[in-house]
Parts: C-alpha cells; sequence; structure tokens
C-alpha cells in the first residue's frame, strides 16, 4: 500500500499506468473504489495515461485527518499530495460530486499546469438549501424480480441512491459506491460539513482548457441546474445532461460514461500536441 505524508494527513493513493497524470478525486463518503470502478474502462485501449487514485481524507485508508477542519484544509491537503506524486508536471483532473468542487478549487491557483478537468455529478453549491434540486428521489427503472431478493437494509440504501435499480447497478454500486460508505468516518465527514464551502470565492477565473460536466437529470443531491451558472467559465467545455442517471450516472449510464469521457481525452491530447 502507498500513502503520502502530507501536513494534515498521510493520504492512501493507488497509481496505475504511465504517462500523462490524471489525478481522481471522488465524493464525500465513499472513496477511491468509486472512481477506480468508472475510470479504468476507460483506459482498458488507451496508453500515455498515469491514473492516480487516492483517498481523501476521513475515507477509506487514508489516516492522520483528524486536524483537518474544513474544506480549505481538505483543498490544502489534496494540493500538497499532488505537487508531491508529481512535482512541475502538468496534469488533468476528474473529480466526481465533492471531488468536483475540490477541482475547481484547485483550478483557481493551478489553472496554468492543468491540461483539462472532468466533472462527473459535480457539487456546485456546498450549501444543501441552496441548491436547484427537484424535492423527491425518483426511480426510473426497476427489476423486481431482482430486487426481492435483496434485504430491507440493502433495498432501502441501494433505492435511495440509485435510479435506475437492478441487478448490474447493484453489484457496481455496492462493491464502489457502497463500500467506501461503509468504512467512512462518519463523525469527521460531519466536522468537516460544518464548514463545507471554501472561504473564498471559486469560478473567478476562465479554463479554456477541454473540459466536460456529466449531469443527471434525475440527481436528488446536488442536481443539474446549477452547474449553468459556472459554464461560461469554461468556454471548452462539452456539457452533458443524461437522462436516466442519478448522483451516479457513471454506472447507470455507463456506455454513454465511456464515450464521453473518451471523446474528452482526445480533445485533451489534441489541444495540447
Amino acid at each position: 500500500m502507498a500513502f503520502c505524508k502530507v501536513r494534515k494527513a498521510n493520504i492512501y493513493y493507488e497509481i496505475i499506468g504511465t504517462g500523462t497524470p490524471i489525478v481522481m478525486l471522488h465524493g464525500y463518503s465513499p472513496d477511491h473504489r468509486l472512481m477506480k470502478g468508472c475510470m479504468e474502462p476507460v483506459f482498458v485501449e488507451r496508453e500515455g495515461w498515469k491514473r492516480i487514485y487516492i483517498d481523501l481524507p476521513g475515507m477509506g485508508k487514508t489516516t492522520d485527518y483528524e486536524t483537518i477542519n474544513n474544506s480549505d484544509e481538505m483543498l490544502m491537503a489534496v494540493v500538497e499530495l499532488i505537487h508531491s506524486l508529481i512535482p512541475n508536471e502538468r496534469y488533468l483532473l476528474v473529480g466526481e460530486s465533492y471531488g468536483g468542487y475540490l477541482v475547481r478549487g484547485i483550478l483557481r491557483e493551478y489553472h496554468e499546469q492543468i491540461l483539462g478537468a472532468a466533472f462527473i455529478c459535480p457539487l456546485i453549491i456546498p450549501d444543501k438549501q441552496q441548491r436547484t434540486v427537484s424535492g423527491r428521489h425518483s426511480i426510473v427503472m426497476s427489476d423486481n424480480e431482482f430486487l426481492s431478493a435483496l434485504t430491507k437494509q440493502q433495498l432501502d440504501d441501494f433505492s435511495s441512491h440509485q435510479v435506475v435499480l437492478d441487478e448490474y447497478n447493484w453489484n457496481r454500486y455496492s462493491t464502489e459506491v457502497l463500500a467506501g460508505c461503509t468504512i467512512a468516518d462518519h463523525e469527521f465527514l460531519e466536522k468537516v460539513q460544518k464548514n463545507y464551502g471554501f472561504t473564498f470565492a471559486v469560478d473567478k477565473m476562465t479554463f479554456d482548457k477541454p473540459s466536460i460536466f456529466l449531469l443527471g437529470k434525475q440527481d436528488s443531491i446536488v442536481g443539474y441546474k446549477d452547474a449553468f451558472d459556472i459554464l461560461d467559465k469554461f468556454p471548452r467545455a462539452t456539457f452533458t445532461i443524461l437522462d436516466k442517471a442519478g448522483h451516479n450516472l457513471q454506472i447507470e449510464q455507463a456506455d454513454l460514461f465511456n464515450s464521453l469521457m473518451h471523446e474528452w481525452l482526445d480533445r485533451v491530447k489534441e489541444f495540447n500536441v
């Protein structure tokens, strides 16, 4: 197991492949398995990319994070890790949910080093009360025969987080998302959520390199409408709202996810030749 010691955490990470670095940042409560599960299939037939998966403080195998109190300090820990692992290198960022919020924080200071950015169901507004989100969670498709085999606890968790309920989605959700949530330090995460928003303004600069926003039409956690408010700051962004997709669209719309990620990486290579 590999760890990188920064000032306020000992961050677990995995590196797969060689080439241009891509730093993968998962959301709040899961761990690196969420990003690894959806991103590794993209690289089955692509070479030249060094994928860096990390466990954010309070999640996964990362340790010694107790003195982190807010998102500013979470961001600082991630930036220190990046500078330790790939000093003076240019790189890409992929952020899911809260990880997407951290990506915006990194872009604010280090956009010249960053070759491209991808956002998967990104958190735009930290304050839940201020988000533009549908008031209810809606299920788009259910395989009732399969669901009958789940325990009540499994079914309740599955149906409250996914909008497509079948065996494929359960298998991926349970191993890529739920497994990480189960081992998260929820007391620590609740502490940080009291200071969830950065103390500085993000999205004040324009990021003119290839980027992509993947948003779920049925995302009842962060929604999709708030992302429109920052779209002008990303003039080279593909902006896609997927139906039959909630806050884990990378699972529910896996084929489209893979295709769109390939297209983004193609644009990054083209732009940076």
